[in-house]
């Protein structure tokens, strides 16, 4: 099965969208400027098509807003203090709780565009790794000329000095 292509384009226009939405009624300012950041970072991406750099900085900040995304709502969801403005805080909710719904099906394909561009699979954070190189190693069918005891052979080739 083929994945579809979604232009990033329509990423960035469908979060933006409903991250205004979403800051109508009840999320503070950090919210707006954390995905707003990101969204900035998209455009970015959008401008540079072949930049690897751009996608995955995107890529990141989408996964750290998820994150973010979910702590604004459980610090400040209060439904008892926005009475009298009812039906806009519900749809401002509802619309940025759609946006953290879609935000992993963004991500999947905005790392499916990082691929598309030259990215790699596996992402090197400079952490050392194990490789499957087997070049360094040694047959043990061949034997190796050396003597029986290297030792003497280092003895024999110091300097000797009084005799």
């Amino acid at each position: 099965m083929e994945i579809p292509a979604i232009s990033l384009k329509a990423i960035v226009l469908a979060h933006w969208v409903l991250t205004i939405w979403g800051c109508m009624a009840w999320l503070p300012s950090s919210f707006a400027w954390g995905n707003f950041s990101v969204l900035a970072v998209g455009v970015w991406a959008i401008a540079q098509r072949d930049s690897i750099d751009a996608v995955l900085m995107f890529l990141m900040g989408m996964a750290v807003t998820i994150l973010t995304d979910i702590i604004h709502f459980g610090i400040y969801y209060q439904l008892s203090d926005l009475e009298s403005g009812r039906d806009v805080f519900r749809f401002s909710a509802a619309m940025a709780i759609l946006s953290l719904v879609l935000k992993p099906v963004s991500c999947f394909f905005v790392y499916q565009m990082y691929h598309e561009r030259g990215g790699d699979y596996n992402l090197n954070f400079g952490l050392p790794s194990v490789s499957r190189n087997r070049a360094a190693y040694q047959s043990i069918d061949q034997q190796d000329p050396s003597p029986a005891n290297p030792f003497d052979q280092a003895q024999d080739s110091m300097p000797r000095g009084r005799q």
